[in-house]
């Protein structure tokens, strides 16, 4: 299941983006390659909406980002990543002649408010 990132563009704008996530703890893990739109977002201004469908049922997170600046860690992360959204062969394939070649950011997204539909007692 892949995970919807909203996050506010200098002018104000949403911007919305289809990611990869795991959980670490009660936060959720997010990592992007350095440069792309988003994380820019977030280093300005860490406010967020993120959301996880699966059909009518879904779960949506509004929080605050914490950029984890580690370059170690992020290549970690983006590692296992891969390994978890895909075939072991493509994940080591990514991993070896992609992700290691860029720079990449890991962001913990902490929630502030939970929805889910439908509503759970």
């Amino acid at each position: 299941m892949f995970g919807t990132l909203a996050t506010l563009s200098p002018r104000g704008s949403p911007l919305q983006a289809v990611l990869w996530y795991a959980l670490r703890g009660d936060d959720i893990l997010v990592n992007s390659a350095v440069g792309r739109r988003w994380p820019a977002n977030l280093l300005r201004d860490p406010r967020f909406s993120f959301m996880v469908e699966d059909g009518y049922e879904w779960v949506a997170v509004r929080g605050t980002a914490e950029p984890l600046h580690d370059p170690i860690a992020a290549q970690a992360d983006i590692a296992g990543l891969a390994r978890h959204y895909r075939e072991p062969d493509e994940a080591e394939r990514m991993i070896r002649d992609v992700f290691r070649h860029q720079q990449r950011i890991s962001f913990l997204l902490h929630a502030e408010a939970i929805t889910e539909h439908p509503d759970v007692p």
